[in-house]
């Protein structure tokens, strides 16, 4: 999965969870829980959606690298290259 399709499919995840964010306008460096102000069910939604949408699980220990949409953006580039191979 190349960057622009992760991004893709991190949007959407996000936009499911909260349409309010325009992620034109989000610093993709932001924290997704402070700056985007996710509670804790929002964020299990979006790392729920991530993970349905790349058809892998997303441990605990990896929810972290999903706080951002940049860093989210690597890692669904990451998993989704690993799981088409």
């Amino acid at each position: 999965m190349n960057q622009t399709q992760a991004r893709a499919v991190v949007v959407e995840a996000l936009a499911d969870v909260a349409p309010e964010i325009d992620v034109e306008e989000f610093d993709p460096d932001t924290s997704l829980r402070d700056g985007a102000d996710l509670d804790s069910m929002d964020f299990l939604a979006y790392i729920a959606a991530v993970s349905e949408a790349i058809e892998a699980d997303i441990p605990e220990d990896d929810y972290a690298r999903l706080d951002t949409l940049n860093l989210a953006v690597a890692y669904v580039t990451e998993k989704g290259s690993a799981a088409g191979s």
